[in-house]
């Protein structure tokens, strides 16, 4: 038995908590891994894993070893990535979640640039809004957008965008511009729904101020609601890397800008504490340097 292998198929089902899911992503039958760990408990003389009708979990055997494996292989990898990463091409698969239209508008082109000139390496993305489980779903990074970073995330920052509040100037016209966030109470507002139930927030007279918001339409989508803001559908607060476009040319007037209180960080999240492989590092990086710490859309 390929001890490492071993250890390797182990850490898989236990994070998945999937004899089937590991089979899956490794194109190999659940028999053949069933087998793997069956014959690795032999070897250890101990159970690591509890099977029940719906779901494995690790036995206190298990979750002691689970971290030492972890360990091991993360200095495999480091100590062959160290040796061997930087003086190769990159090569092989990067899976990737990324947000929705930021990734449509924002990272397409630059995967696609990062493709082109490293010919061994192939990219899977999947473009979407939730938030992803890195490690039950087999990503090697996840691109995401949020106010506050937890500190407990392996992350690479990549760039900023500011929060705009926005509107046609047709809206405008036909409803008035708010001066101050409590007049936003007396409009239609365009609603994210993946985001914060508590309002809008804002900063007056240097403090934190959230005012509640309320609308006829409501989408999880960034364009849509864009899209619902240059028809003249109400007042989008949405980031200026789907703004900006808009704005410059016409279509949207940017409003209370003298209350704008948050900028929003860009980054990359790793699954855990295991070791970036190479092909993962040079593509993060190679996003990174293209956007750049003040972005084209600021």
């Amino acid at each position: 038995m390929d001890r490492l292998q071993a250890m390797e198929v182990f850490v898989r089902v236990a994070e998945a908590g999937s004899f089937t899911a590991v089979a899956d992503r490794l194109n190999v039958a659940r028999s053949a891994i069933t087998r793997q760990i069956a014959a690795l408990e032999a070897h250890l003389g101990t159970k690591l894993l509890a099977r029940s009708t719906r779901r494995l979990s690790l036995t206190s055997s298990g979750s002691a070893y689970l971290e030492k494996c972890r360990e091991i292989l993360a200095m495999v990898e480091a100590a062959e990535g160290d040796l061997a990463g930087e003086k190769q091409a990159p090569r092989g698969q990067i899976r990737a979640s990324v947000p929705m239209s930021f990734g449509v508008r924002h990272l397409m082109p630059l995967v696609a640039d990062f493709i082109t000139t490293n010919p061994e390496v192939s990219v899977d993305v999947e473009f979407s809004d939730r938030r992803v489980n890195l490690i039950e779903e087999g990503m090697d990074f996840a691109v995401r957008i949020s106010e506050h970073i937890d500190p407990s995330l392996v992350i690479r920052r990549l760039s900023r965008s500011a929060l705009a509040v926005a509107a046609s100037p047709d809206y405008l016209d036909r409803h008035g511009r708010p001066q101050h966030p409590d007049d936003l109470l007396q409009h239609h507002c365009l609603t994210y729904t993946l985001g914060s139930s508590l309002g809008w927030g804002f900063r007056v007279d240097g403090e934190p101020y959230s005012v509640p918001i309320k609308g006829r339409f409501r989408a999880n989508n960034g364009d849509a609601l864009l899209d619902a803001a240059i028809r003249g559908m109400g007042i989008v607060r949405e980031p200026t890397f789907l703004t900006s476009q808009a704005v410059r040319a016409g279509l949207l007037e940017v409003l209370l800008p003298e209350y704008s209180a948050t900028e929003l960080h860009i980054y990359a999240v790793f699954p855990g504490t295991r070791y970036v492989p190479h092909r993962v590092r040079t593509l993060v990086d190679y996003l990174a340097e293209r956007i750049g710490p003040v972005p084209y859309w600021a």
